[in-house]
Formats: C-alpha cells, structure tokens, sequence
C-alpha cells in the first residue's frame, strides 16, 4: 500500500505479493521511462528510486503487475473517521506531515541562497585578491577578465573620492555665507531659525502683516452689531433661578485624564453641542459628551500640560494652549474625530490663555514671554504680536487674557499682579488695573460688558468698566490657596468662582450687595479648584481639579448621567 487507502484499482506484485492502487504504481514505474535520456545523470535524486517496488526497493515493471477484480462496494469509513478524537488524530498527523514538509523546503530555500551568494561573490573576491597579488608583485600574471573587474573597481572608487572632495568643498563655500547672513538679520523665530521667504525686522524679530483696516471694519461692525442686540436682549426664560441653584448637588465625577499625571487645569463648554473641553497636567486636552456621559474624543500632541482650551462656536474648530510655547488648531470632522490643522510657534514662553473673538474668524493668545498674538483662524497666521515694557521696564509675563463681548477691547493679567486692557484696533494699553497680590489667573467679562471679574492669590476683583475703578472685591476662603478661576454665566447673571471651594454669586450693581448663593466643598481631596465653567443657562456647573476628575454640579434629575 503506498497510499494508505483501500485501493479503488488494485493490482499486485508477481515478485512481491504487495496490493498497490493502479494509478500510484503506473506513475511510480513509467515515470521512469519518461526520463530515459543522455541527461539523466544530472537527477540523480529524482531517478534513483524511480522502476522499482516502492516497498522492496526490487526491479518492478508493468509486466509485473496483476490487475485484482473485486466488487464495487462502498468502502468503508476508516475507523479513526469514526469518531471526533480519530479524526482530529487524521487532521494532526496532516498537519505534522505538511509543518514537515515546510521545513524542509525551507532548508531547501537556505541553502539555495548561500549557494547563489557565493557563486555571485566569489568573482568579485578573487579579482580583489589577485588586484592586491599583482600590486606587490608585478610578475604575477591573472586572466584578461579579473584584470578588467579591477580597472572598474579602481574607477569608481576614484569617482567616488572626487563627489566627496566636490561635496565638502561645496560645503565650505556655504558656511560662511550663512553665517553672515544669520549675523546681519538675526533670524530666529520661535527658538528656531526662520525660513528664507519670511521678512525679518530689527533684532531679528519675524515681521508680521498686521491687523490690515478690511479687519478693523470688520470688528467694528461685529461690535455694532453686537451692542445693538444687547440693548435689546432680555434674561433667557429656561435661565436656572436661583433657588435652583441654591438645590445644586454634585451629579456626576467623570475620570478623564492620566492618573500618572492628575490635574485638571483649563475648561471650556460648547453650548450648542453640550460638550465639555479641558485641558490636563497629563498633556492631553479631552472632549466630554455631557448628556451621554461618553468621551469624544482625546486630543494628543502637546509635550507638556494644556493651559488653555476655547470652542470655536462655527466651523467646528478647537484651539488648545501648552506650557509647550504651542498653540494648536483643531478641525472637527464628521466621524467626531479632530484633526490638528496648525501648530503656531510663535511664543517663546508658555502659553497662558487663548482666547477668541466673537467674528469666529480671529483669536489671541498670551504668554508669560510678554507678548500676546492676533492670529487668523482659517490660515493660522499671526496678524500682530504685541508686547509691552512692562512696569519701571521689568517684563511681566501675560498669565490670563480674554476678549470684551463686544470685541473691541482685550483684557489681560500679568503675572506683575496687573491687568491691563488694550484696543484691539490699535494694539495700544488703553487702561492699568492694580491692586492685586500675586499673578492674575483668570478673567472673565459680563455679557452686559460693563463688569470685570479677575481672579488672582488674593482673591477676585469686580471692576466697573465705565468708570474703571474697582468697586467690590470677595477674599479666597483660604489665604494659602489662590483664585484660580472666575467665569460670568452667559447670561450675565451668576459668577462662579474657583478657589479652595466653589462659590455662586448673584451679580447685581455697583451699589447693590452681590450675594453668594452657593458653595460646593472641593470633592477632589487636593483642597484646590483650578477652573469651573457655568454651562447652558446655569443648567449646571462644571468644575476641574487638582485630581484627574471632572465634576458636574447640577439639580437631580435634571436629565444628567449616572456618576462614572
């Protein structure tokens, strides 16, 4: 048997007496026939078992074969078929039988390619080795063909070692040009040096287009039109009174960042979508779908934390700020993923607060470098960086900057303990605000843009725009823990702030008393509120901590998510 099957065809052996199937041993015998020529030396491996019993390795012809007539009956099952253990016993040896065959064949492979190698190389060798013969002695005489190998050889090494001379002599030509044009212009930007193509200005600073009058008309007519609704608009109805707020509880504690690098340190809230932004000490900045209580998505690229994270409310744009000196711009696609669409290195410094304008077309960032940036957001190109001497001529990093409702007035805090306020038309300090101690954290303007809320180590400072002059201050419940955020509701009428705890006030007038109507004890354990961001119609509050959590604040049962 050299299938191992019963045969189909039987025949026997006259010498051997052994059952062959008729098709396995034709083939095995007249195979042989097929190879009878001169060639036949050159398969040895292949012919020498070839006319022979496959069993008893004797001479074996057709004539020595004797055709078996039998009946046809089904053939049986093989008893391993029989069972589930026999078969996957069948199915096993398969696979032995075919893993050993693929080993062989790749031996086979092996020593087929060391073969190749060799006899590819082997040329090349001996003309080397008969080149360095002949060079140490001349008498030595090889074939034409080794002689010709070496000329080549000696040709494109002597090419080669000319394109390197060429190449280095290029080089030092090059050099110093550079250099004098590094000395005269100073190009650096951004820590790096600047391209070509762009236009340098004294002391090597990158020159910039500035905020052309086509720009001016048009935040002038923004802030028109902005001051025009304002007049007319009215406290939103769904707006959360204040008994409501006076019920708030947390809702929910939502896990969001690393817990190798907890703090959350900036927020931000899209009201039209309801997703929340902040941006962590673990360098990432993550989209939160508050309704669902599912992360969006998790913005990566920043090398150290996110300072600052703002909602482009059209275009489905998303800006974050890093300690990293980078600004970057976020696309929104359809699947909710965002893509990074610019990366702005124009700062030298951390970046502190980004802020955007109320066109959608334009936003600032400032840095503790001293200077803030006006930047178009479609082409992410800066307009005009503006800095400042600071007091008695000492720098004074920026640490916090936002945009007046209207658009036409900047409002930034200095780590001098100064805010300052700026035109934006003509980039000029229109007004100083003193009276602080420490950095200034956060700013926040009321919508009816007459009130100032900034928020430094000693606490926060209301400022009546009108007649700029501070006319109500509330102190940190802790005195070693500094304010670290403040934040008018959208509708002007409460402001939150973030200290050792969190606070609700009522804003009234300059006269008036501003009552605090709530405080949340600081759930995350570290005793320290970094940012909170009243969401849609003071529906609920969103509050970021020192721990990796974000923490939502609301009335029960108010359509908000179990606590994850």
């Amino acid at each position: 048997m050299v299938s191992g099957e019963v045969p189909e065809e039987p025949v026997v052996s006259k010498n051997s007496g052994l059952l062959f199937e008729k098709r396995l041993i034709e083939r095995h015998i007249l195979l042989l026939t097929m190879f009878e020529f001169d060639f036949t030396y050159e398969f040895p491996l292949v012919m020498q078992d070839y006319g022979k019993c496959p069993v008893t390795g004797e001479p074996l012809t057709m004539d020595d074969i004797v055709p078996i007539k039998t009946g046809k009956i089904v053939k049986p099952r093989p008893l391993t078929a029989a069972s589930i253990p026999g078969m996957l016993g069948m199915f096993q040896n398969e696979w032995d039988g075919l893993m050993l065959s693929n080993f062989a064949l790749e031996q086979q492979l092996h020593t087929a390619r060391q073969e190749l190698s060799h006899a590819l190389y082997q040329p090349i060798q001996i003309a080397i080795k008969s080149s360095l013969e002949r060079l140490t002695d001349p008498s030595i005489l090889i074939c034409p063909q080794h002689d010709a190998a070496c000329r080549v050889i000696a040709r494109l090494k002597k090419e080669r070692d000319e394109a390197r001379s060429l190449l280095a002599q290029s080089e030092r030509q090059i050099m110093p040009a550079e250099s004098t044009a590094v000395t005269s212009n100073a190009a650096l930007s951004n820590g790096k040096r600047a391209p070509e193509d762009e236009d340098l200005g004294p002391a090597g600073k990158k020159l910039h287009t500035g905020i052309t009058p086509a720009i001016i008309a048009e935040l002038t007519d923004c802030n028109a039109a902005l001051s025009q609704q304002r007049k007319k608009r009215q406290v939103p109805p769904a707006l959360a009174p204040i008994d409501a707020l006076e019920r708030y509880t947390q809702l929910a504690s939502h896990p969001l960042h690393k817990t190798s690098k907890p703090g959350i340190v900036s927020l931000d809230i899209h009201y039209s979508k309801d997703v929340i932004a902040t941006g962590g000490v673990d360098t990432n900045a993550v989209l939160f779908d508050r309704p669902s209580g599912q992360i969006v998505t998790t913005l990566s690229g920043h090398s150290k934390k996110v300072t600052s994270v703002k909602f482009v409310t059209e275009g489905d744009l998303f800006l974050t700020g890093s300690a990293d000196k980078t600004v970057r711009v976020w696309q929104g696609s359809e699947d909710g993923n965002y893509d990074c669409k610019h990366t702005l290195k124009d700062h030298t410094a951390e970046v502190q607060a980004v802020t955007v304008h109320a066109t959608n077309k334009y936003f600032v960032t400032a840095s503790l470098d001293n200077t803030w940036c006006f930047y178009d957001l479609s082409s992410g190109i800066c307009l005009t960086q503006v800095s400042d001497a600071g007091t008695d001529g000492r720098p004074e990093g920026y640490t916090s900057a936002a945009f007046h409702p209207d658009g036409l007035i900047l409002g930034t805090g200095t780590s001098e303990a100064l805010v300052k306020i700026w035109d934006v038309k003509s980039q000029a300090n229109v007004a100083k605000f003193d009276g602080h101690v420490g950095a200034v954290t956060a700013i926040s303007f009321s919508e009816n843009g007459y009130y100032l809320a900034t928020a430094a180590h000693d606490g926060v400072k209301l400022w009546d725009l009108r007649k700029l002059k501070n006319f109500r201050s509330f102190e940190s419940s802790d005195s070693e823990t500094p304010t670290n955020s403040v934040d008018f509701d959208h509708s002007g009428s409460y402001l939150a702030v973030a200290s050792a705890d969190i606070r609700v006030y009522q804003v009234a007038s300059v006269k008036a008393d501003w009552n605090c109507i709530k405080t949340f004890p600081d759930l995350s354990g570290t005793g320290k509120a970094t940012c909170v961001k009243f969401g849609p119609d003071a529906k609920y509050i969103a509050v970021g901590s020192m721990d990796r959590n974000l923490r939502v604040f609301g009335l029960p049962g108010n359509d908000a998510p179990s606590e994850s």
